[in-house]
């Protein structure tokens, strides 16, 4: 399963140069990440209910070709890799219409009880949490627009 949610390019996302922060890449993965979680019918709240946080213990990116303010983007996000206790998502930013890649990314995330020692992921989760062959792999993108250069 690859899900996918489209954002508009705030104002207040951008910096002093009109391209979008690098820090709000993580937002935008968090957000698709959640939707992805939402659709395979596995919630975070229903997941600490059950006892158990999914915390980030790794993230990385990597830039390709700027947002700027009022761009559509689609923010793809798929299940990389799954362990007993760790799961890693893949992202993909695109621009929207065009699918220019502007980012691609991962997060590793670690099964937590409430007292913040490391346990299993719950069997129900790992059932819902199927690994994606990966979109990105090999991908190549569409040559920047004029004027673009990677952020």
């Amino acid at each position: 399963m690859i899900s996918s949610i489209t954002l508009r390019v705030n104002y207040s996302e951008t910096d002093q140069m009109g391209v979008v922060y690098h820090a709000n890449y993580l937002i935008w993965f968090d957000r698709a990440r959640t939707e992805l979680m939402r659709e395979t019918g596995l919630a975070y709240k229903e997941l600490e209910r059950q006892g158990v946080y999914l915390a980030v213990s790794e993230v990385k990116i990597r830039y390709r070709a700027p947002a700027r303010y009022d761009d559509l983007v689609q923010v793809k996000c798929w299940v990389r890799d799954l362990g007993s206790r760790r799961v890693t998502f893949g992202y993909a930013v695109e621009r929207d219409g065009t699918g220019q890649l502007l980012a691609t990314g991962e997060t590793s995330l670690v099964s937590l009880t409430h007292q913040h020692a490391l346990t299993r992921i719950p069997e129900d989760a790992l059932e819902r949490l199927r690994p994606t062959p990966d979109p990105v792999l090999h991908r190549r993108s569409p040559p920047p627009q004029r004027g673009e250069g990677a952020s």
